[in-house]
């Protein structure tokens, strides 16, 4: 039987509960897991059963079908997401996952447009996703955002004390001052996610019980900071270190040097975009960065006009020449104007301005500054004139995205 055959008996429809154990074998085959691992990290087999089920009562998820046999799948999670200050609703892409039988049939680019429809029906103008193969997703229009740097440090290289008016207290992982803590953050940093009950879900999903939340709280015992970790094997393991201010932030590192006893070393997650070492008397500690999430502007008109630029000159004008592999409605052109006011006006269809040659995975990293516009058009990523590159570094914020989460 030939690939066009199959094809042709193939339908594409949403799942519901009942595709749950078909939902799971399929993620845990594409993804290799097995019952015995994540028992080790704790799950019991009633919860390895039900561990996707919030996928399919919160999230849109869409499959192909082979009858009554699922074939390949995609979810898309509804989200939201801080970019420079405003609140947009974001489609976490997940669970996308085909059986190999099913392999180069196209199903998988036939969902993800489905999906890409859906989700700007849906005015989720932004998409952001954890790649399993970065090549993969930039083919369809995603493009790498945020960083995940780990570090390791001695018990030698901590820092010393800094005399702070609070103190950190350990709570549960539940604590009401933890998430509103984080919701704080996350409303001040560009690129953080809005963590709703489903966020916390996923945050914990898999993290053994162990996990520590330790708080601190200032002199008039506010919440400005927090620690997630872990204490094995003579390790301080961290998984997320917040702080709203330095007092904060000195306050966090007090406690974790109070363990200098007790470990070897500290290692840890850092999804700020800047280096720890810096920060540290002894910055000869050992740090490593990865590409982390990868994200892709969704609908472009929507997306520019709610994008706080800054203030430019009157007049000032852009015309973005924007391609895009996967989204025909994007693939348009774009006049970028700003008024008397200062503002940003944003006009699709006209060719006014001053061209900017680029594509939907450049526009997509260069407006989350990931990457600056003088780098992009260095490495020929964009194409335009030096005064409109200048331009663009003088209207696009330039703080990096912090981004922590996985789903």
């Amino acid at each position: 039987m030939t690939k066009s055959t199959i094809r042709e008996r193939l339908a594409i429809k949403p799942l519901e509960m009942e595709h749950l154990a078909q939902f799971n074998d399929l993620l845990r085959y594409a993804f290799q897991v097995t019952n015995q691992e994540l028992s080790e990290i704790g799950w019991e087999e009633d919860e390895i059963r039900q561990a996707k089920s919030p996928v399919l009562k919160k999230a849109d998820v869409l499959g192909w079908f082979d009858g009554d046999k699922l074939a390949s799948q995609i979810a898309v999670y509804p989200m939201k997401v801080n970019v420079h200050g405003k609140i947009y609703s974001m489609g976490g892409v997940t669970g996308v996952a085909t059986y190999p039988e099913y392999a180069a049939m196209g199903l998988m680019h036939d969902l993800m447009m489905q999906a890409l429809e859906d989700m700007r029906r849906r005015g989720q103008s932004i998409s952001f996703l954890y790649p399993y193969s970065i090549p993969f997703y930039r083919k369809k229009g995603w493009e790498i955002v945020s960083d995940k740097m780990t570090f390791t440090i001695k018990d030698t290289q901590l820092p010393k004390r800094v005399e702070v008016p609070g103190m950190v207290e350990r709570v549960p992982q539940d604590h009401e001052d933890f998430k509103k803590l984080y919701s704080e953050f996350s409303a001040q940093r560009h690129g953080a996610l809005q963590r709703d009950d489903l966020a916390w879900e996923e945050y914990w999903r898999w993290d053994v019980d162990d996990m520590i939340v330790a708080i601190y709280y200032d002199g008039e015992h506010r919440p400005t900071g927090y620690v997630v970790y872990l204490l094995e094997n003579d390790t301080f393991k961290i998984k997320e270190i917040v702080y709203l201010n330095q007092e904060a932030r000195h306050g966090i590192w007090n406690y974790i040097s109070a363990h200098f006893s007790m470990v070897d070393s500290v290692k840890g997650d850092n999804f700020t975009g800047e280096a720890m070492a810096f920060l540290l008397e002894d910055s000869e500690i050992k740090e490593t960065i990865c590409p982390y999430i990868m994200a892709r502007i969704v609908d472009v008109e929507r997306f520019l006009r709610d994008f706080p630029f800054a203030a430019a000159p009157a007049g000032k004008k852009i015309h973005l020449k924007l391609t895009d592999p996967m989204a025909a409605w994007n693939q348009d052109d774009f006049s970028i104007a700003w008024n008397e006011d200062g503002e940003a006006v944003c006009t699709r269809g006209s060719t006014e301005g001053e061209e900017v040659r680029i594509d939907i995975q450049t526009l997509t990293t260069m407006l989350m500054s990931y990457r600056r516009p003088s780098y992009l058009a260095r490495i020929e990523r964009l194409h335009a004139a030096p005064r409109t590159v200048k331009l663009l570094e003088q209207v696009i914020p330039s703080e990096q995205p912090y981004f922590s989460d996985y789903f």
